[in-house]
């Protein structure tokens, strides 16, 4: 990552309004004011952001021109605190999706999204289609069972304990199965990590609340996917411990235009992991 851009100097925030509710939702923005919108949609891990997700994907995108917004949905980052007591998280995120792109003035996104990004991304295309241009989903897309893995995963019962009890050796305990080689992962890195959920312990709280009141969080698409014609990448990692790449297998035979890239040695976050990668084959399908 150069110095020209940082989470301080494309910090943004806006106000979006969800039926009676305005929340103050933040975001980075880096890039070309003017260039193609490419919207960055985060997972669901304790101390989740869009920068802390997708810091080694921006340079490259931006580099190409494009303009690129990192969300933060709300109960996450610096956005508001939500507990989510009925109904589908992903439906809400799809429409603070709509929201800030109502806000930025933008008519049509490329969307990318991680685990809960790529529910939230799939549930925005139901909503919106004429505002998506092309779609890849890294880990997530639908909620639903794996048909071989006991539900649910080890990973998500690894990050439910962290909402619980955010200590340093439970943050260690998740972040070694969350990617397939954790040997990059510092203890500073860690607990960098865990410092971000500690200055935000309403939404750990919150988190909780949620899961108490509302057990399934997030939609299972698969009915529906048929009705998505924008065209798709799917990314996963064949070692995912959190969503297992069936899943993938599932939103490839649902949606008509889509195709299907699994990582070797890989787990949950393929945008980090085989970050050189990832980005030369996003910016080839941006540009195909």
């Amino acid at each position: 990552m150069s110095a020209t851009y940082t989470e301080a100097n494309t910090s943004r925030f806006a106000t979006i309004r969800d039926g009676e509710t305005d929340y103050k939702v933040h975001y980075n923005d880096a890039g070309r004011a003017e260039g193609q919108v490419v919207m960055m949609l985060h997972g669901s891990g304790p101390g989740a952001t869009g920068w802390a997700n997708f810091h080694r994907n921006i340079e490259p995108l931006a580099a190409a021109g494009y303009r690129v917004i990192l969300l933060d949905f709300p109960g996450w980052g610096r956005s508001d605190a939500f507990v989510n007591t009925k109904g589908s998280r992903s439906d809400f995120n799809g429409r603070i999706v709509k929201g800030l792109l109502d806000h930025l003035g933008v008519e049509r996104a490329h969307l990318i999204g991680n685990s809960m990004g790529g529910h939230s991304a799939t549930a925005f295309a139901l909503e919106n289609a004429s505002r998506v241009g092309k779609l890849v989903l890294m880990g997530g897309g639908t909620g639903g069972p794996s048909q071989f893995v006991p539900m649910p995963t080890e990973g998500i019962k690894l990050l439910n304990h962290v909402y619980r009890e955010p200590t340093l050796e439970n943050v260690k305990r998740m972040m070694n199965i969350f990617v397939f080689d954790p040997s990059s992962l510092t203890d500073e890195l860690l607990q960098l990590r865990v410092d971000n959920m500690l200055s935000r312990r309403d939404h750990l709280e919150n988190w909780v609340k949620s899961l108490a009141a509302n057990p399934k969080q997030f939609s299972d698409y698969g009915p529906r996917l048929g009705e998505i014609q924008a065209v798709a990448m799917i990314i996963w990692g064949r070692d995912d411990r959190f969503v297992p790449y069936d899943i993938g297998l599932r939103l490839l035979w649902g949606m008509p235009n889509a195709e299907l890239h699994i990582f070797n040695r890989c787990g949950h976050w393929a945008q980090w992991e085989h970050a050189e990668k990832f980005n030369r084959m996003v910016l080839e399908f941006f540009a195909d």
